[in-house]
């Protein structure tokens, strides 16, 4: 699929996403959405790094996948932008983290590669700092 196409316009959200994530500094600003040019909340002086994703298939389900943490297996639906190529894009599955509220989510070693010509929606969760990225 061309990337002029319109029909895969989730990559080019999550392209911005990418390059936020990569270029994660403590900037603050006062714009709102998926394509904020910052990582973080309005006024907040913590440096944060990912903005964690759901993805929504076509038929309206919400995009899952399994991965391994310290040798327990389980599911997820929250996701962190790692690459986008044309109309794919590697995403790092995130675990939930019931050890601290503050980090809702933990990152795992555990990647998908999703054709998002196959997914309807994106929904942007709040920004978070996962420690070593």
């Amino acid at each position: 699929m061309k990337e002029k196409d319109n029909s895969c316009c989730l990559a080019k959200i999550l392209r911005v996403i990418d390059i936020l994530q990569k270029n994660a500094s403590d900037d603050i600003c006062l714009e709102e959405g998926c394509t904020k040019s910052y990582l973080g909340e309005r006024g907040n002086i913590l440096c944060y790094n990912t903005r964690p994703i759901t993805l929504y298939t076509k038929t309206n389900t919400l995009f899952t996948a399994n991965y391994e943490l310290n040798g327990t297996v389980g599911t997820s639906s929250v996701f962190r932008v790692e690459n986008v190529s044309g109309c794919c894009a590697t995403l790092r599955v995130l675990a939930p983290s019931s050890e601290d509220p503050a980090t809702p989510y933990q990152k795992t070693s555990s990647f998908v590669t999703v054709n998002l010509a196959c997914m309807c929606a994106l929904k942007c969760l709040s920004d978070i700092r996962l420690d070593c990225i």
